[in-house]
């Protein structure tokens, strides 16, 4: 793990794996999340000449807190640390809560930013026609329902989720998602993937859940990016059995970024996707 200290002050940390000199794919975590090395994403960009890159967003175990962060400030933390490891250029995934933060950069770095991967992304709270809600699972219109609330609500909600997963184990995580894993995430979780959500979990929220609160209250909040505006090469990955992030985020999505191509992949939930991953990333190399 890396350090870089900001500008204004701040240090984000961040992770480097592949060859030197390729162009980056830039992964935005999950929330909650850390920069993680995640296997199969790594070495699905080394077979397309990528380097993975990836930080932990404000809050999140070492990269200083951010208060009052919007989605779209993800972009200037992108364009420094692109400086830091002498990129001009990159590609970007965001999976889960790192979807809105991968399409800020689409938007907001368009002479930088050359494509990007959405993979069961949330959709923006008003999006016009959307239901957010609809088909969550339980632990997540609670979460998002207190958020709605006030932040007081929240903290409280994640006080108790915190104190669930600061020590979670891989043979706890299907326990700990409750209602938000259906049959085939399950079986994603015992086929190799509960080791790294697991350690994603105790280091989202080792030092506290500020992190996880702020990216709550980003995605309720104006992202401040304009998805109409977005020019590059963008793909949408949904699966049909998401209960994180239903379906119809992921159509909503794809209906409101102009020239995106959409995946609803039949089958498939919110952690079994990425078994797509070598399909994904293919798609960006060509861009």
């Amino acid at each position: 793990m890396e350090r870089l200290e900001l500008a204004d002050g701040r240090v984000v940390e961040y992770l480097v794996e592949g060859p030197a000199g390729a162009r980056p794919l830039v992964m935005h975590h999950g929330t909650p999340g850390v920069a993680m090395a995640l296997e199969p994403v790594i070495e699905a960009a080394a077979r397309h000449g990528l380097r993975f890159v990836t930080h932990s967003r404000p809050g999140y175990d070492g990269s200083t807190p951010q208060p009052g962060r919007r989605v779209a400030d993800v972009a200037d933390d992108v364009s420094a640390l692109l400086d830091a490891v002498g990129a001009d250029d990159f590609v970007t995934i965001g999976w889960s809560g790192g979807g809105p933060h991968a399409l800020a950069c689409a938007a907001l770095l368009p002479d930088r930013c050359r494509a990007a991967a959405i993979i069961a992304g949330v959709a923006p709270y008003d999006a016009e026609g959307l239901d957010w809600l609809a088909g969550m699972g339980d632990e997540n219109v609670a979460e998002f329902g207190a958020a709605a609330t006030s932040e007081d609500a929240l903290d409280g909600f994640l006080t108790e989720a915190r104190a669930q997963l600061k020590d979670v184990q891989p043979d706890e995580v299907i326990a700990a998602f409750g209602d938000l894993v259906p049959a085939v995430d399950q079986a994603a979780l015992r086929g190799g993937l509960a080791g790294y959500v697991a350690a994603a979990f105790r280091g989202a929220v080792s030092r506290g859940y500020e992190g996880w609160r702020d990216d709550d209250l980003a995605f309720l909040a104006d992202w401040g990016v304009d998805l109409a505006s977005i020019r590059v090469p963008v793909s949408i990955w949904q699966g049909d059995l998401d209960r994180m992030v239903p379906r119809d985020h992921g159509r909503w999505l794809g209906e409101h970024i102009d020239g995106a191509t959409t995946q609803l992949v039949p089958g498939e939930g919110h952690l079994s996707l990425i078994s797509n991953i070598d399909s994904i990333v293919a798609g960006l190399a060509s861009a």
